[in-house]
């Protein structure tokens, strides 16, 4: 049944994204908020904070994610504003994760309200069509949430389509609608090409995704490495990822470890050791563009019993002072006052630098609210200039860590809920 509306060669890839989630999330669990201009922010009270999100009504008023409190509020003076609640916005991804592994056991989250579906073996589902409103329907009965969804021979078009009607929307990208639909559009609206690399690409006469396509593989390594002939393959359509449900087990880590000169009780000396491991594991996430959620420590006595401990932290840091305090706070917990002769620091669950920037905006409201008399005038003398006369460094962050393939977007540690196949996180 069905098969014959599944290609002979290649694969059936939907990218599953739910429309503004955590607003949606919030509506639906307050059903008098429906169709009401609703953004989820900071400190409500004291208009402080970023809109981390916001409802489809609110849009239309030109509230915009990251976009400060007060200036939401000048443009949409009915925003009714709710605070984040993660437990809430968890269990609802759980969930919707949930029914989605009810047609595939080929599902990869990639983030809280997004992720990409295999279904090419689902035939006796229905046709891909079929089962991606079948979807859309369940995920709205069963947990009165919106979704678009993607078809798409792979990743990067499944996710390019279900850009392109939100909310409910259902889209079909073949490879042989890339050069009408994808070729004329501006490099800078490519998933997986940010405003920095658009701007890169101008210089060598590459404006759409089209010349793109067609551009000088040479000249484009030269500009921008190996991600250069990257996006060009992606212009093409070409993308040759695997749906991979394990990927969120492999959690990337950064750590650095030092054997001391000789074993030592002594608490200050240990602490320097610390200090000194906490600069290099710093260093080398800021490297990456990369904060940790979680801080490990390795701690070997002077017996060889070695002991690992680490601690989920409320945000994502890459600041040494950060790195020290907490591997301060973890080895006292679980030092017994023996000599060491080996300690290490690991930073684990490492997020982009655009999605812990967001992430630590959604905690530090106390922090944004001093911020808001600079962006206020930030805001008036791009009124004034332009808007390219100032870029604060958050959109930098933003921009910068844009690369190919599907950023690492808010946080991947609802994700341990999942029972895991392979292994069990900590």
């Amino acid at each position: 049944m069905g098969k014959e509306m599944y290609p002979k060669k290649g694969r059936v890839i939907l990218h599953v994204d739910m429309n503004s989630f955590y607003a949606s999330v919030e509506m639906a669990y307050d059903p008098e908020l429906k169709g009401k201009p609703v953004a989820i922010a900071g400190n409500v009270e004291e208009r402080r904070g970023i809109i981390i999100t916001c409802s489809y009504e609110a849009r239309k008023f030109g509230v915009k994610t990251t976009m400060p409190l007060w200036e939401a509020k000048k443009l949409c003076p009915e925003l009714i504003i709710r605070k984040p609640n993660f437990e809430r916005y968890r269990t609802a991804s759980i969930a919707m994760f949930e029914i989605l592994r009810n047609y595939t056991e080929l599902v990869e989250p990639v983030s809280i309200d997004e992720g990409y579906m295999d279904i090419t073996d689902s035939f006796e589902l229905g046709s891909p069509i079929e089962i991606a409103k079948s979807i859309q329907k369940r995920v709205l009965e069963q947990l009165d949430l919106p979704c678009s969804i993607g078809i798409a021979p792979n990743k990067f078009l499944a996710k390019t389509a279900s850009d392109m009607k939100k909310p409910m929307g259902i889209t079909i990208l073949r490879k042989r609608d890339i050069p009408s639909v994808l070729w004329p559009l501006n490099t800078s609206e490519m998933h997986g090409v940010g405003k920095k690399t658009a701007e890169k690409l101008t210089t060598i006469g590459i404006h759409t995704i089209g010349e793109l396509a067609a551009g000088n593989e040479i000249q484009l390594k030269s500009l921008l490495g190996i991600n250069g002939i990257r996006i060009k393959e992606r212009a093409n359509g070409i993308d040759s990822r695997a749906v991979d449900p394990e990927s969120v087990s492999d959690f990337k880590s950064i750590g650095n470890s030092t054997t001391l000169p000789k074993d030592t009780s002594n608490q200050q000396e240990l602490f320097r050791v610390l200090e000194s491991l906490a600069e290099t594991v710093s260093v080398r996430l800021k490297r990456k563009n990369v904060f940790a959620a979680t801080i490990g420590i390795t701690i070997r006595f002077k017996d060889r019993k070695t002991i690992t401990r680490s601690k989920k932290l409320p945000n994502p840091i890459h600041k040494k002072e950060e790195v020290a305090s907490f591997a301060k706070q973890l080895f006292l917990k679980h030092w017994n006052g023996d000599a060491v002769r080996l300690l290490g620091i690991t930073g684990y669950d490492l997020v982009e630098q655009d999605s812990a920037f967001k992430q630590l905006d959604l905690f530090s409201f106390e922090k944004d609210a001093k911020k808001e008399p600079l962006l206020k005038t930030l805001s008036t003398l791009r009124d004034k200039y332009g808007k390219a006369i100032i870029e604060n460094a958050g959109s930098r962050k933003i921009n910068n860590a844009h690369n190919v393939g599907t950023g690492t977007s808010f946080n991947k540690d609802f994700l341990r809920s999942f029972p895991q196949k392979k292994k069990e996180e900590d």
